[in-house]
Protein backbone atom coordinates (compact mmCIF):
# COMPACT_ATOMS: atom_id res chain seq x y z
CA UNK A 1 0.00 0.00 0.00
CA UNK A 2 1.41 3.39 -1.12
CA UNK A 3 1.67 5.42 2.26
CA UNK A 4 2.52 9.36 2.78
CA UNK A 5 3.68 10.94 5.58
CA UNK A 6 2.59 13.80 7.90
CA UNK A 7 4.51 15.93 10.00
CA UNK A 8 3.72 19.68 11.34
CA UNK A 9 2.99 21.38 8.36
CA UNK A 10 4.47 19.15 6.17
CA UNK A 11 3.26 16.16 4.06
CA UNK A 12 5.54 13.82 2.15
CA UNK A 13 4.64 11.96 -0.56
CA UNK A 14 6.44 9.15 -1.93
CA UNK A 15 4.16 8.28 -4.94
CA UNK A 16 4.11 11.92 -5.79
CA UNK A 17 7.51 13.09 -5.19
CA UNK A 18 6.48 15.97 -3.43
CA UNK A 19 7.13 17.69 -0.31
CA UNK A 20 4.33 20.26 0.38
CA UNK A 21 3.48 22.77 3.54
CA UNK A 22 0.46 24.08 4.08
CA UNK A 23 -0.56 23.22 0.74
CA UNK A 24 2.09 24.77 -0.89
CA UNK A 25 4.49 22.31 -2.71
CA UNK A 26 7.85 23.08 -2.16
CA UNK A 27 10.60 22.30 -4.45
CA UNK A 28 14.02 19.79 -3.57
CA UNK A 29 15.95 18.44 -6.42
CA UNK A 30 15.60 14.22 -6.52
CA UNK A 31 18.24 13.32 -4.12
CA UNK A 32 17.18 15.51 -1.39
CA UNK A 33 14.11 14.33 -1.77
CA UNK A 34 15.04 10.84 -1.93
CA UNK A 35 17.39 11.59 1.65
CA UNK A 36 14.24 12.54 3.46
CA UNK A 37 11.75 10.02 2.45
CA UNK A 38 14.71 7.20 3.60
CA UNK A 39 15.21 9.17 7.38
CA UNK A 40 11.31 9.06 7.34
CA UNK A 41 10.87 5.33 6.98
CA UNK A 42 13.92 4.79 9.31
CA UNK A 43 12.57 7.38 11.66
CA UNK A 44 12.19 4.89 15.10
CA UNK A 45 16.37 4.44 14.18
CA UNK A 46 19.94 6.31 13.36
CA UNK A 47 20.99 6.09 8.99
CA UNK A 48 24.30 5.45 9.28
CA UNK A 49 26.35 7.45 6.70
CA UNK A 50 27.70 4.53 4.85
CA UNK A 51 23.54 3.34 4.55
CA UNK A 52 22.52 6.82 2.92
CA UNK A 53 25.56 6.64 0.05
CA UNK A 54 24.50 3.32 -0.63
CA UNK A 55 20.65 4.10 -0.67
CA UNK A 56 20.28 7.82 -1.83
CA UNK A 57 23.90 8.27 -3.92
CA UNK A 58 23.90 4.56 -5.08
CA UNK A 59 25.08 4.93 -8.98
CA UNK A 60 27.57 7.69 -7.81
CA UNK A 61 30.39 8.59 -5.87
CA UNK A 62 30.74 11.86 -3.88
CA UNK A 63 32.58 13.76 -1.15
CA UNK A 64 31.15 13.26 2.21
CA UNK A 65 30.44 16.99 1.96
CA UNK A 66 27.66 16.09 -0.09
CA UNK A 67 25.86 14.79 2.37
CA UNK A 68 26.23 17.43 4.69
CA UNK A 69 25.04 20.08 1.97
CA UNK A 70 21.76 17.56 1.68
CA UNK A 71 21.46 17.70 5.11
CA UNK A 72 21.55 21.99 5.29
CA UNK A 73 19.32 22.23 2.58
CA UNK A 74 16.57 20.06 4.08
CA UNK A 75 17.02 21.60 7.56
CA UNK A 76 16.69 25.07 5.43
CA UNK A 77 13.21 23.54 3.94
CA UNK A 78 11.54 22.64 6.90
CA UNK A 79 12.89 25.55 8.85
CA UNK A 80 14.66 23.66 11.50
CA UNK A 81 17.80 24.76 13.23
CA UNK A 82 21.20 22.64 13.23
CA UNK A 83 21.57 23.87 16.87
CA UNK A 84 18.23 22.67 18.23
CA UNK A 85 16.73 20.26 15.68
CA UNK A 86 13.36 19.68 15.41
CA UNK A 87 12.99 17.02 12.58
CA UNK A 88 16.60 16.65 11.34
CA UNK A 89 19.31 15.38 14.25
CA UNK A 90 22.76 14.91 13.36
CA UNK A 91 23.97 11.22 15.11
CA UNK A 92 27.80 12.01 15.98
CA UNK A 93 30.17 9.76 14.17
CA UNK A 94 27.42 7.52 12.97
CA UNK A 95 24.73 9.76 10.66
CA UNK A 96 21.81 11.24 10.80
CA UNK A 97 18.26 10.11 12.66
CA UNK A 98 13.98 11.91 12.10
CA UNK A 99 13.70 13.32 15.79
CA UNK A 100 10.02 14.67 15.18
CA UNK A 101 7.83 12.25 17.19
CA UNK A 102 4.51 13.32 15.22
CA UNK A 103 4.81 11.74 12.33
CA UNK A 104 1.54 10.31 10.82
CA UNK A 105 1.91 7.47 8.58
CA UNK A 106 -1.60 7.10 6.41
CA UNK A 107 -2.48 5.54 2.70
CA UNK A 108 -1.43 8.20 -0.02
CA UNK A 109 -5.32 7.80 -1.70
CA UNK A 110 -6.78 9.27 1.64
CA UNK A 111 -7.68 13.02 1.97
CA UNK A 112 -5.96 14.80 -1.12
CA UNK A 113 -3.66 17.24 -0.43
CA UNK A 114 -4.49 20.45 -0.39
CA UNK A 115 -4.59 22.49 -3.75
CA UNK A 116 -1.14 24.40 -3.75
CA UNK A 117 -1.13 27.98 -3.13
CA UNK A 118 1.12 31.12 -4.79
CA UNK A 119 3.99 30.88 -3.01
CA UNK A 120 4.93 32.98 0.12
CA UNK A 121 7.64 36.11 0.38
CA UNK A 122 10.85 35.24 1.96
CA UNK A 123 10.35 35.71 5.66
CA UNK A 124 11.85 38.88 7.13
CA UNK A 125 15.02 38.68 8.91
CA UNK A 126 16.98 40.78 11.23
CA UNK A 127 17.92 43.60 8.58
CA UNK A 128 14.50 43.28 6.86
CA UNK A 129 15.95 42.26 3.61
CA UNK A 130 16.82 38.42 3.28
CA UNK A 131 19.55 38.81 0.06
CA UNK A 132 21.73 40.93 2.07
CA UNK A 133 21.53 38.72 5.09
CA UNK A 134 22.34 35.58 2.50
CA UNK A 135 24.98 37.79 1.13
CA UNK A 136 26.25 38.46 4.56
CA UNK A 137 26.92 34.81 5.50
CA UNK A 138 28.58 34.19 2.09
CA UNK A 139 30.75 37.19 2.11
CA UNK A 140 31.63 37.49 5.74
CA UNK A 141 31.44 33.51 7.22
CA UNK A 142 34.85 31.68 8.34
CA UNK A 143 32.87 28.54 8.17
CA UNK A 144 32.82 26.92 4.66
CA UNK A 145 29.06 24.76 5.70
CA UNK A 146 28.02 28.43 6.23
CA UNK A 147 29.10 30.65 3.27
CA UNK A 148 27.56 27.49 1.13
CA UNK A 149 24.58 28.16 3.05
CA UNK A 150 24.94 31.29 1.71
CA UNK A 151 25.20 30.67 -1.44
CA UNK A 152 22.45 28.01 -1.79
CA UNK A 153 20.28 30.38 -0.07
CA UNK A 154 20.59 33.42 -2.78
CA UNK A 155 19.70 31.26 -5.27
CA UNK A 156 16.90 30.22 -3.31
CA UNK A 157 15.58 33.73 -2.94
CA UNK A 158 16.43 34.75 -6.69
CA UNK A 159 20.18 34.42 -8.79
CA UNK A 160 20.25 36.94 -11.10
CA UNK A 161 19.51 39.64 -8.22
CA UNK A 162 22.06 38.24 -6.13
CA UNK A 163 24.36 38.91 -8.56
CA UNK A 164 23.54 42.34 -9.20
CA UNK A 165 23.52 42.92 -5.48
CA UNK A 166 27.18 41.26 -5.11
CA UNK A 167 28.16 43.55 -7.54
CA UNK A 168 31.99 44.28 -6.96
CA UNK A 169 31.87 43.81 -3.08
CA UNK A 170 35.52 42.65 -1.48
CA UNK A 171 35.57 39.19 -1.86
CA UNK A 172 32.99 38.57 -5.05
CA UNK A 173 35.54 36.69 -7.32
CA UNK A 174 35.37 33.92 -4.19
CA UNK A 175 31.15 34.49 -3.49
CA UNK A 176 30.89 34.23 -7.45
CA UNK A 177 32.94 30.82 -7.99
CA UNK A 178 31.00 29.37 -4.88
CA UNK A 179 27.53 30.71 -6.33
CA UNK A 180 28.46 28.94 -9.62
CA UNK A 181 29.56 25.56 -7.62
CA UNK A 182 26.16 25.77 -5.43
CA UNK A 183 24.01 26.14 -8.39
CA UNK A 184 23.48 22.38 -8.83
CA UNK A 185 22.05 22.01 -5.58
CA UNK A 186 19.06 24.30 -5.61
CA UNK A 187 16.43 23.23 -7.73
CA UNK A 188 15.48 26.69 -10.11
CA UNK A 189 18.76 28.25 -9.69
CA UNK A 190 19.88 30.51 -12.57
CA UNK A 191 23.24 30.56 -14.30
CA UNK A 192 26.09 32.29 -12.63
CA UNK A 193 28.46 33.48 -15.68
CA UNK A 194 32.17 33.92 -15.16
CA UNK A 195 33.45 35.17 -18.22
CA UNK A 196 33.30 38.49 -19.00
CA UNK A 197 32.18 39.23 -15.58
CA UNK A 198 33.65 41.47 -12.62
CA UNK A 199 36.81 39.56 -11.40
CA UNK A 200 35.42 36.50 -13.67
CA UNK A 201 38.93 35.22 -14.83
CA UNK A 202 39.78 34.81 -10.75
CA UNK A 203 36.77 33.52 -10.01
CA UNK A 204 37.01 30.63 -12.57
CA UNK A 205 40.76 30.39 -11.10
CA UNK A 206 39.20 29.94 -7.75
CA UNK A 207 36.46 27.33 -8.22
CA UNK A 208 39.18 24.96 -10.35
CA UNK A 209 40.79 24.71 -7.37
CA UNK A 210 38.36 24.64 -5.36
CA UNK A 211 36.62 21.43 -7.79
CA UNK A 212 40.56 20.49 -8.01
CA UNK A 213 41.18 19.70 -4.36
CA UNK A 214 37.54 17.98 -4.24
CA UNK A 215 39.00 16.14 -7.12
CA UNK A 216 41.75 14.31 -5.53
CA UNK A 217 39.53 13.71 -2.57
CA UNK A 218 37.77 11.63 -4.80
CA UNK A 219 39.84 10.40 -7.32
CA UNK A 220 42.24 8.42 -5.30
CA UNK A 221 39.09 6.39 -5.20
CA UNK A 222 38.51 5.78 -8.44
CA UNK A 223 42.30 5.31 -9.92
CA UNK A 224 43.45 2.30 -8.09
CA UNK A 225 40.34 0.51 -9.28
CA UNK A 226 40.74 1.30 -12.90
CA UNK A 227 44.50 0.48 -13.04
CA UNK A 228 43.37 -3.11 -11.12
CA UNK A 229 40.65 -3.29 -13.74
CA UNK A 230 43.20 -2.42 -16.97
CA UNK A 231 46.18 -4.84 -15.44
CA UNK A 232 43.36 -7.57 -15.28
CA UNK A 233 42.39 -6.96 -18.75
CA UNK A 234 45.68 -6.76 -20.26
CA UNK A 235 46.67 -10.04 -18.26
CA UNK A 236 43.58 -11.78 -20.15
CA UNK A 237 45.07 -9.98 -23.46
CA UNK A 238 48.22 -11.43 -22.95
CA UNK A 239 47.49 -15.00 -22.22
CA UNK A 240 44.94 -15.19 -24.71
CA UNK A 241 47.40 -14.27 -26.83
CA UNK A 242 49.94 -16.42 -25.61
CA UNK A 243 47.67 -19.12 -25.84
CA UNK A 244 47.10 -18.47 -29.66
CA UNK A 245 50.25 -17.89 -30.61
CA UNK A 246 51.79 -20.92 -28.86
CA UNK A 247 48.98 -23.39 -30.72
CA UNK A 248 49.56 -21.58 -34.35
CA UNK A 249 50.72 -23.56 -37.18
CA UNK A 250 54.07 -22.66 -37.87
CA UNK A 251 54.81 -21.47 -34.13
CA UNK A 252 57.76 -22.02 -31.80
CA UNK A 253 56.63 -20.05 -28.94
CA UNK A 254 57.61 -21.96 -25.51
CA UNK A 255 54.55 -23.30 -23.64
CA UNK A 256 55.07 -20.18 -21.12
CA UNK A 257 54.41 -17.55 -23.59
CA UNK A 258 51.13 -17.57 -22.30
CA UNK A 259 52.53 -16.54 -19.21
CA UNK A 260 55.05 -14.49 -20.00
CA UNK A 261 52.97 -12.43 -21.96
CA UNK A 262 50.33 -12.07 -19.41
CA UNK A 263 52.65 -10.58 -17.18
CA UNK A 264 53.61 -8.24 -19.99
CA UNK A 265 49.72 -7.47 -20.52
CA UNK A 266 49.40 -6.42 -16.57
CA UNK A 267 51.88 -4.29 -16.56
CA UNK A 268 51.53 -2.39 -19.66
CA UNK A 269 47.59 -2.51 -19.16
CA UNK A 270 47.82 -1.94 -15.73
CA UNK A 271 50.44 1.32 -16.79
CA UNK A 272 47.81 2.73 -18.90
CA UNK A 273 45.15 2.36 -16.95
CA UNK A 274 46.50 4.27 -14.17
CA UNK A 275 46.90 7.49 -16.34
CA UNK A 276 43.65 7.12 -18.26
CA UNK A 277 42.03 6.17 -15.03
CA UNK A 278 43.21 9.03 -13.21
CA UNK A 279 42.57 11.36 -15.82
CA UNK A 280 39.13 10.32 -16.29
CA UNK A 281 38.24 10.17 -12.55
CA UNK A 282 39.61 13.93 -11.98
CA UNK A 283 37.64 15.29 -14.66
CA UNK A 284 34.96 13.82 -13.34
CA UNK A 285 34.84 15.18 -10.09
CA UNK A 286 35.97 18.72 -11.18
CA UNK A 287 33.58 19.40 -14.43
CA UNK A 288 29.63 19.27 -14.28
CA UNK A 289 28.04 21.37 -17.44
CA UNK A 290 31.27 20.70 -19.53
CA UNK A 291 31.73 16.47 -18.18
CA UNK A 292 32.53 15.10 -21.92
CA UNK A 293 34.43 17.22 -23.40
CA UNK A 294 36.82 17.50 -19.64
CA UNK A 295 36.92 13.30 -19.84
CA UNK A 296 37.98 13.26 -23.65
CA UNK A 297 40.52 15.83 -22.53
CA UNK A 298 41.62 14.32 -19.22
CA UNK A 299 41.84 10.86 -20.84
CA UNK A 300 43.69 11.63 -23.42
CA UNK A 301 46.20 13.69 -21.55
CA UNK A 302 46.50 10.35 -18.86
CA UNK A 303 46.90 8.19 -21.60
CA UNK A 304 49.63 10.24 -23.65
CA UNK A 305 51.63 11.55 -20.34
CA UNK A 306 51.78 7.44 -19.49
CA UNK A 307 52.50 6.64 -22.91
CA UNK A 308 55.32 9.13 -23.55
CA UNK A 309 56.93 7.86 -20.34
CA UNK A 310 56.67 4.25 -20.65
CA UNK A 311 58.39 4.50 -24.09
CA UNK A 312 61.36 6.89 -22.60
CA UNK A 313 61.73 4.58 -20.09
CA UNK A 314 61.88 1.76 -22.03
CA UNK A 315 63.92 3.21 -24.46
CA UNK A 316 66.25 4.12 -21.95
CA UNK A 317 66.65 0.03 -20.71
CA UNK A 318 66.65 -1.34 -23.66
CA UNK A 319 69.68 0.48 -24.94
CA UNK A 320 71.34 0.45 -21.82
CA UNK A 321 70.83 -3.88 -21.34
CA UNK A 322 71.32 -4.50 -24.67
CA UNK A 323 73.06 -1.71 -26.72
CA UNK A 324 69.97 -1.49 -29.01
CA UNK A 325 68.05 1.63 -29.77
CA UNK A 326 64.31 1.22 -29.53
CA UNK A 327 62.27 2.38 -31.74
CA UNK A 328 59.10 1.91 -33.57
CA UNK A 329 56.76 1.03 -30.74
CA UNK A 330 54.23 3.18 -29.48
CA UNK A 331 54.34 6.45 -26.91
CA UNK A 332 52.46 8.58 -26.32
CA UNK A 333 50.62 9.41 -29.59
CA UNK A 334 48.68 6.00 -29.14
CA UNK A 335 48.25 6.67 -25.49
CA UNK A 336 46.76 10.12 -26.27
CA UNK A 337 44.29 8.63 -28.65
CA UNK A 338 43.43 5.45 -26.56
CA UNK A 339 42.75 7.97 -23.64
CA UNK A 340 40.68 10.05 -26.11
CA UNK A 341 38.54 7.22 -26.91
CA UNK A 342 37.91 6.11 -23.18
CA UNK A 343 36.85 9.04 -22.01
CA UNK A 344 34.51 9.71 -25.21
CA UNK A 345 33.23 5.80 -24.36
CA UNK A 346 32.78 6.42 -21.02
CA UNK A 347 30.87 10.15 -21.09
CA UNK A 348 28.37 8.57 -23.63
CA UNK A 349 27.68 5.24 -21.92
CA UNK A 350 27.37 7.37 -17.93
CA UNK A 351 25.81 10.59 -19.25
CA UNK A 352 25.20 13.13 -15.85
CA UNK A 353 23.62 16.08 -14.99
CA UNK A 354 24.69 16.46 -11.61
CA UNK A 355 28.26 15.99 -9.92
CA UNK A 356 30.03 13.13 -8.34
CA UNK A 357 31.62 10.35 -10.29
CA UNK A 358 28.87 7.46 -11.80
CA UNK A 359 29.09 3.73 -10.69
CA UNK A 360 26.43 2.17 -12.70
CA UNK A 361 25.28 -1.54 -10.80
CA UNK A 362 24.46 -4.45 -12.53
CA UNK A 363 23.78 -4.21 -16.46
CA UNK A 364 24.27 -0.75 -16.66
CA UNK A 365 28.02 -0.98 -15.36
CA UNK A 366 28.74 -3.66 -18.06
CA UNK A 367 26.88 -1.69 -20.75
CA UNK A 368 29.16 0.91 -19.64
CA UNK A 369 32.28 -1.09 -19.77
CA UNK A 370 31.09 -2.37 -23.47
CA UNK A 371 30.38 1.17 -24.72
CA UNK A 372 34.03 2.10 -23.46
CA UNK A 373 35.61 -1.01 -25.14
CA UNK A 374 34.10 -0.29 -28.24
CA UNK A 375 35.06 2.94 -28.66
CA UNK A 376 38.93 1.88 -27.39
CA UNK A 377 38.69 -0.75 -30.23
CA UNK A 378 37.83 1.76 -32.90
CA UNK A 379 40.40 4.20 -31.84
CA UNK A 380 42.68 1.06 -32.06
CA UNK A 381 41.27 0.64 -35.78
CA UNK A 382 42.32 4.18 -36.48
CA UNK A 383 45.86 4.30 -34.33
CA UNK A 384 46.56 1.05 -36.65
CA UNK A 385 45.58 1.96 -39.98
CA UNK A 386 47.76 5.38 -39.26
CA UNK A 387 50.79 3.10 -38.62
CA UNK A 388 50.80 3.54 -35.11
CA UNK A 389 51.77 0.47 -32.49
CA UNK A 390 49.78 -0.52 -29.31
CA UNK A 391 51.29 -3.24 -27.15
CA UNK A 392 51.40 -6.29 -29.02
CA UNK A 393 52.81 -5.19 -32.12
CA UNK A 394 55.58 -2.93 -30.18
CA UNK A 395 56.29 -6.45 -28.98
CA UNK A 396 56.31 -7.72 -32.95
CA UNK A 397 58.86 -4.81 -33.21
CA UNK A 398 60.82 -5.51 -30.03
CA UNK A 399 60.88 -9.48 -30.34
CA UNK A 400 62.30 -9.36 -34.14
CA UNK A 401 65.17 -7.23 -33.30
CA UNK A 402 66.34 -9.51 -31.02
CA UNK A 403 68.01 -12.72 -33.21
CA UNK A 404 66.49 -16.57 -32.19
CA UNK A 405 63.01 -14.30 -30.74
CA UNK A 406 60.34 -16.98 -30.21
CA UNK A 407 57.41 -14.65 -29.50
CA UNK A 408 57.00 -12.70 -32.90
CA UNK A 409 53.64 -12.42 -34.12
CA UNK A 410 53.97 -13.84 -37.37
CA UNK A 411 52.16 -17.10 -36.80
CA UNK A 412 48.75 -15.17 -35.74
CA UNK A 413 49.38 -13.16 -39.18
CA UNK A 414 49.36 -16.57 -41.28
CA UNK A 415 46.28 -17.84 -39.18
CA UNK A 416 44.52 -14.44 -40.55
CA UNK A 417 45.88 -15.23 -43.99
CA UNK A 418 48.96 -12.49 -44.28
CA UNK A 419 52.41 -14.24 -44.14
CA UNK A 420 53.90 -11.26 -41.77
CA UNK A 421 51.88 -8.73 -39.18
CA UNK A 422 49.83 -6.83 -42.40
CA UNK A 423 46.98 -4.51 -41.90
CA UNK A 424 44.20 -7.08 -41.60
CA UNK A 425 46.49 -8.59 -38.60
CA UNK A 426 47.77 -5.44 -37.03
CA UNK A 427 43.65 -3.86 -37.06
CA UNK A 428 42.84 -7.62 -35.78
CA UNK A 429 45.21 -7.31 -32.78
CA UNK A 430 44.60 -3.58 -31.89
CA UNK A 431 41.33 -3.93 -32.08
CA UNK A 432 41.32 -6.80 -29.24
CA UNK A 433 43.71 -5.29 -26.79
CA UNK A 434 41.74 -1.68 -27.35
CA UNK A 435 38.56 -3.43 -26.55
CA UNK A 436 39.39 -5.49 -23.24
CA UNK A 437 41.70 -2.62 -22.29
CA UNK A 438 38.60 -0.36 -22.39
CA UNK A 439 36.43 -2.95 -21.10
CA UNK A 440 38.54 -3.47 -18.01
CA UNK A 441 39.73 0.39 -17.18
CA UNK A 442 35.81 1.11 -17.26
CA UNK A 443 34.65 -2.06 -15.09
CA UNK A 444 37.35 -0.92 -12.31
CA UNK A 445 36.40 2.90 -12.76
CA UNK A 446 32.67 2.06 -12.09
CA UNK A 447 33.67 0.25 -9.00
CA UNK A 448 32.22 1.49 -6.23
CA UNK A 449 34.45 2.20 -3.21
CA UNK A 450 34.21 0.52 -0.10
Amino acid sequence: MKVRYRFGDFCVSPARRTLVRSGEELALIPRYLDLLILLLERRHEAVHRREIFESVWSDVVVSDGALSQAVRTLRRTLGDDSREPLYIRTVSRHGYRFAFEGVVEEPEDESPLAAPRPPAPPPPTANGDPFERALEKLLGEDDPDERRGGAEALHALGTAEALRRLGRRPGHEAARALLRDARWDVPGAGPVPLLGQPGGLAAARILTTMRFRRALRLAEKRWAAASAGGAAAGAVAGAVGGLALRLAPGSHAPASAAVTLALVGAIVGGLGAAGVGAGLAAAEAVARSLRGAALVVAGAAGGGAVGALSNLVGGWAVEGLFGRELSGVGGGLEGLGIGAAAGLGYALATPRQEGGMATPRGLERLRAAAVTGLSCAVAALAITALGGHLAGTSLNVVARSFQGSQVGLAPLARMLGEPELGPVSRAVIGAYEGALFGFGLALGLTRRPR
